[in-house]
């Protein structure tokens, strides 16, 4: 039976079967030092063993699972919307309101008393113009009966005569929320998606430095002496930081709202990598700060002086190229410094980077040109994004936890949070150059 097939209980009970066994299988590659070893899991039996084939049986589990949750929020939510329109539909009449309608000649009733209708009918004023001499009969079958009594009642007024209804003087109608939301203003993510990444155990990532490399090779005569290089190494170290995000939450926004918790969780972990990308550039390493690139001692600076923005960027690859001995891979720049670069004019107005009716390339010189705001307008950046020169080392990526925190158990909350251990290393700082003054 396919997972599209399944009814609501049995969604939810496959979705808790998945979980559950999930669980087991996690606890039994559980190591001590906080890691896991699938070796250690018997869950599958002696024809699944060794680290790979159950790891690939976990990526099935955790694929099926997410695939039955999403079920399981498609039907929550049109069981709602059935409930929803059986609410809607108590409150229908089923029988017509006194003094509603109109007349067979299509003129609206009017709603008066029994003596009005009478003192008014013509028959009745031609009757009596005679003398009211005989008999007369009256009929009024256009009349809702329960008028004629509310009238003689003295209650005044039925609906059919009151005062014209508004949404501002009246029943309001009712508002049906569209699917979805609208996304609150916030600066994407633009630097990280390009520094290489690898992983660590440990809470610093200790390396070495070259910091001499003097080679000495040269021609030798027949039984001359031979040169001697220098090489000198020094221990680095960048210690592992930690970023993360929380968020109070009530149950039954958890519970009631079936894309929340998802949304959280999505919320959660997009603030903490974004944080991480303001981090990796302008972290000033102070405190639990990361050191990000813009104050990683030895990179390159080169200031714009009388050059136009672009010679600077060229200016920068030259440096990486000849003191950092490395290849430019990317341009770091503000989105109005970008703005600047691609409304170049020629004198005679042909625009440099293509002309407006085209997207044009995000590249100058070649490079990628990855716009970001988290530096100020006036400060852009080259680099040699490659594995040997510059990584974020993770200690471990972004977890989220449902925990209590204080008095939350009893006012009906949780607490969401999320976090991340991460390190930035810049192993060689030459491969990367600063250009200043772009702004203007």
């Amino acid at each position: 039976m396919t997972v599209k097939s399944l009814n609501l209980k049995d969604a939810r009970e496959k979705a808790q079967k998945l979980h559950d066994d999930m669980a087991v299988i996690f606890g039994q590659a559980k190591a001590g030092d906080g890691q896991y070893d699938y070796n250690k899991v018997d869950f599958f039996g002696p024809e699944v063993k060794g680290s790979i084939p159950v790891a690939e049986k976990v990526m099935q589990m955790t694929s099926e699972l997410n695939e039955v949750m999403v079920h399981v929020e498609t039907l929550e939510a049109a069981d709602n919307a059935a409930k929803a329109h059986a609410d809607r539909s108590k409150a229908r009449r089923g029988f017509a309101l006194p003094g509603g309608g109109t007349k067979d000649d299509g003129r609206p009733r009017l709603i008066k008393s029994l003596g009005e209708l009478v003192a008014e009918d013509k028959l009745y004023l031609d009757w009596a113009a005679k003398g009211a001499k005989g008999q007369i009969d009256l009929s009024y079958d256009d009349v809702w009966a329960t008028d004629v009594l509310a009238m003689a009642a003295g209650g005044g007024d039925t609906i059919g005569s009151k005062a014209l209804m508004t949404t501002a003087a009246g029943y309001a109608p009712e508002s049906i929320r569209l699917p979805g939301f609208v996304e609150h203003v916030t600066r994407p993510i633009e630097l990280i998606d390009i520094i290489p990444t690898s992983r660590t155990g440990g809470n610093a990532v200790t390396y070495m430095e070259e910091t001499t490399r003097a080679h000495a090779a040269a021609e030798i005569a027949e039984g001359g002496a031979y040169p001697e290089a220098e090489f000198v190494f020094a221990t680095k170290s960048s210690p592992v930081r930690k970023i993360g995000d929380s968020l109070p939450v009530t149950d039954e926004q958890m519970e009631d709202v079936p894309f929340m918790g998802s949304y959280i969780n999505g919320r959660i972990t997009f603030g903490c990598r974004q944080r991480l990308d303001r981090q990796s550039l302008i972290g000033d390493g102070l405190d639990s700060n990361l050191r990000g690139l813009k104050n990683t001692p030895g990179i390159q600076v080169q200031v714009r002086g009388g050059d136009p923005v672009p010679d600077v960027f060229y200016r920068m690859m030259t440096k990486i190229r000849m003191n950092g001995q490395a290849v430019p891979t990317h341009h770091i720049m503000h989105p109005l410094d970008w703005e600047g670069i691609r409304l170049l004019r020629t004198a005679d107005g042909i625009y440099v980077f293509g002309h407006p009716s085209e997207a044009g390339p995000d590249r100058l010189w070649g490079l990628p040109v990855a716009q970001n705001s988290a530096d100020v307008r006036g400060t852009g950046y080259t680099g040699s994004f490659q594995q040997p020169w510059i990584s974020l080392v993770e200690r471990r990526g972004v977890d989220v936890q449902i925990g209590y925190v204080n008095d939350q158990f009893k006012k009906g909350q949780r607490t969401v949070r999320g976090d991340l251990r991460t390190a930035l290393v810049v192993f060689r700082p030459p491969a990367f150059c600063q250009g200043t003054g772009l702004a203007g």
